[in-house]
C-alpha cells in the first residue's frame, strides 16, 4: 500500500481535487490511493509535485520496493581521482525489489554530460550490480558503468553499451548525439588506458529537479 491517502489527507486535499489535477476519473483515482493500481514513476512525480513532497515519501513504505542511494556520478571524459561524492550529496532512489537481486548489494551513479543522451537524459540515476556480485558472463547488448584509468592514475567512469563485432573483438559503445562522444572503445584500452567493467546497469530513474 502507497503513502497517497496519508499525504493528501496531511495535505487537506479531497481525492476529486488530486484526481482533477491528475486528468484522472475520481473512480481510476480511487484505484490509486488503495493500491489496486500500480504508482510508475512518472505519475509518482506528478504526485510529489501536487503533494508538495519528495516522490520517495509516496512509496517508501509500499511492497515491492527498493531504496538505493545514489552516491557518485558517471561522465565520460571527465578525469579525476574519484567519482564519489561527499554524504551531503547522496540522494535515494526507488527500484522494483525483484527477488532476483536481492541477495546481491545495488549501487547507483547519476549521468552527466552527453555521452550516453540518446538513452539517459542527463541527471538520470543508473542502478547497478558489481560484476564481481552477480559473477555473469559479459553480455553484447548490455549497458556496463565502465572505469577507463590512465597512467597518471587519473580515472574516468562512464557507462557504455557492450557490442561484439564480426571478429569476435568487444567494444564499448556511447549513445550520444555528441560528435565527441561517438567513437567507440577497445575493451582492452587504448593510449595506455585500463578499462574495467565495474557493474551492469539494471535500472534507470529520471531524478526529479
Amino acid at each position: 500500500m502507497n503513502r497517497l491517502k496519508e499525504l493528501r489527507k496531511l495535505r487537506g486535499l479531497t481525492q476529486q481535487q488530486v484526481a482533477d489535477a491528475l486528468g484522472l476519473h475520481i473512480t481510476n483515482y480511487n484505484k490509486l490511493e488503495n493500491g489496486k493500481t500500480k504508482l510508475d514513476q512518472e505519475r509518482i512525480a506528478t504526485l510529489a509535485k501536487i503533494l508538495n513532497c519528495d516522490p520517495l515519501d509516496l512509496i517508501t513504505n509500499s511492497p515491492g520496493v527498493r531504496i538505493v542511494k545514489v552516491r557518485q556520478h558517471v561522465q565520460a571524459g571527465s578525469w579525476s581521482e574519484s567519482s564519489l561524492w561527499p554524504e551531503d550529496d547522496w540522494y535515494e532512489v526507488a527500484v522494483p525489489d525483484d527477488p532476483t537481486w536481492r541477495p546481491i548489494a545495488l549501487h547507483a551513479a547519476e549521468t552527466r554530460g552527453p555521452s550516453m543522451n540518446r538513452r539517459y537524459p542527463e541527471g538520470s540515476a543508473l542502478i547497478f550490480a558489481s560484476v564481481y556480485d552477480t559473477d555473469e558472463r559479459l553480455q553484447p547488448g548490455r549497458r556496463y558503468i565502465v572505469e577507463q584509468e590512465r597512467a597518471d592514475g587519473l580515472y574516468e567512469s562512464t557507462v557504455k553499451t557492450l557490442w561484439k563485432d564480426e571478429a569476435g573483438e568487444f567494444w564499448l559503445l556511447p549513445e550520444s548525439d555528441d560528435p565527441r562522444f561517438q567513437a567507440p572503445l577497445p575493451l582492452h584500452g587504448e593510449d595506455g588506458s585500463t578499462i574495467r567493467i565495474v557493474g551492469r546497469v539494471l535500472y534507470s530513474v529520471q531524478r526529479e529537479p
